[in-house]
């Protein structure tokens, strides 16, 4: 099992999202152009500067036990959710070594967040101020950490081929998922469960990010706020979630007559080294990014026809975007249908490459391009063809789709998807 190489493939997704609680829900409100944006309820919100964020349409204690949901900080509990459901999907009934057609040793899973506990660290800051010591849940830093959400996936599936958390901003829900197919394609792993996850809608970061003028503060229908590619965009819209996949062997899938979504090809890396919130405004890094991607893969530019871009509704960012891939790919562009789907989920920063995969894979499997709301008047500069208000029918025969994500710090990943 030392090869090295090996197609991947992509057997299993799930999600809980702002438009609904599984994958086939959020697929719906994605090619139906319905926002999960709305008002923000909660006593604290009126006393900030944004009061609207894209929460997630189904609580987790619907679904979660509450004994469990005692253990697990909120983004635990949307990657848990969302891993139950692709796990079900790649048609699996059990964990590994118990049942399910894979070795733990031969079983791996890669979960990102950008921010982690947030919530957890937060209210139990609180509960300490409040309360005193003694009322601290004996669960905050096991709920706290970053890997939380996957180490809970590992401990779910039976993971022992390795568990990791990237953590590289609103880019680490990519980054998992493209560390995954490396696993795979190096040997070290048959199976792996990737993916992002975020839940980090409370006054703190809210505030902070308001203050850093990252956040829309756009008064009116919140469904309207989240408008990439518009020239009235300025700032994204906090949103909360968790999308993930099941990568597997080409091999492993065809031995176990597995159904298969699409091939994985790869992905490309680059860093900006720029700023460390603010994009390169040429779009140079992620430039690099594409072409890592051309030259690590045998992806060919006329093979691309869809991108769901990173697009997070900000001035400076969606122009930049839409720079790097007219620098790449010339006018190969012309030929491709740019989604960006946050103008309906939000951005859920280090959730939104796990989400926006799945729409990825969704879009390639029924060959059809979730559209960009809100998109009243193109801005100039955005020099492509943004699919607006109504979902694009892909073409026949073999195509190829990529998942742009770029995070604080300047880090950026691009990911490939082609039919099989």
């Amino acid at each position: 099992m030392n090869a090295t190489n090996r197609s991947v493939v992509v057997t299993g997704i799930g999600a809980t999202t702002p438009l609904g609680g599984d994958s086939a829900t959020t697929w719906d409100g994605l090619v139906a152009g319905r926002s999960g944006v709305g008002v923000l309820t909660q006593e604290w919100a009126s006393r900030l500067p944004v009061q609207i964020g894209a929460q997630a349409a189904s609580d987790p204690a619907e679904v979660l036990p509450r004994p469990l949901m005692r253990r697990l900080d909120r983004s635990a509990q949307f990657a848990l959710i969302a891993t139950r459901e692709a796990w079900a999907d790649a048609g699996f009934t059990a964990k590994a070594g118990e049942g399910a057609d894979v070795e733990p040793g031969r079983l791996g899973a890669v979960v990102a967040s950008g921010i982690g506990g947030v919530t957890t660290l937060l209210d139990q800051y609180d509960v300490l101020n409040e309360k005193g010591a003694r009322k601290v849940s004996p669960h905050t830093v096991p709920m706290l950490m970053p890997n939380s959400p996957a180490a809970n996936v590992g401990l779910e599936v039976g993971a022992r081929a390795g568990v990791h958390t990237p953590v590289s901003a609103c880019a680490s829900g990519a980054e998992a998922v493209g560390y995954a197919a490396e696993m795979i394609r190096t040997g070290r792993a048959d199976i792996v469960v990737a993916g992002g996850t975020e839940a980090c809608i409370h006054p703190l970061p809210i505030a902070a990010f308001a203050n850093m003028m990252a956040l829309s503060k756009n008064e009116g229908d919140p469904t309207k706020v989240s408008r990439p590619f518009d020239t009235a965009r300025d700032g994204f819209v906090l949103g909360e979630g968790a999308g993930i996949v099941v990568l597997e062997s080409a091999e492993h899938a065809a031995a176990r007559g597995a159904r298969i979504y699409c091939e994985m090809l790869g992905q490309g890396l680059s860093a900006d080294s720029h700023h460390i919130a603010q994009p390169e405004p040429t779009g140079a890094g992620i430039a690099t990014a594409v072409r890592h991607l051309l030259e690590q893969t045998d992806l060919k530019p006329e093979q691309l026809t869809h991108v769901n871009a990173h697009a997070t509704s900000t001035p400076l960012g969606d122009v930049a975007e839409i720079r790097a891939l007219r620098q790449v790919l010339g006018d190969d562009l012309d030929h491709v249908a740019v989604s960006s789907t946050k103008s309906m989920t939000g951005h859920l920063l280090g959730g939104a490459g796990g989400i926006e995969t799945v729409a990825t894979v969704l879009a390639l499997h029924h060959r059809t391009a979730p559209p960009t709301i809100n998109v009243d008047e193109l801005d100039p500069e955005v020099d492509a063809d943004i699919i607006r208000d109504t979902p694009r029918t892909l073409p026949s025969g073999t195509i190829a789709a990529i998942n742009n994500s770029f995070g604080f710090g300047g880090h950026n990943v691009v990911l490939a998807f082609r039919t099989v």
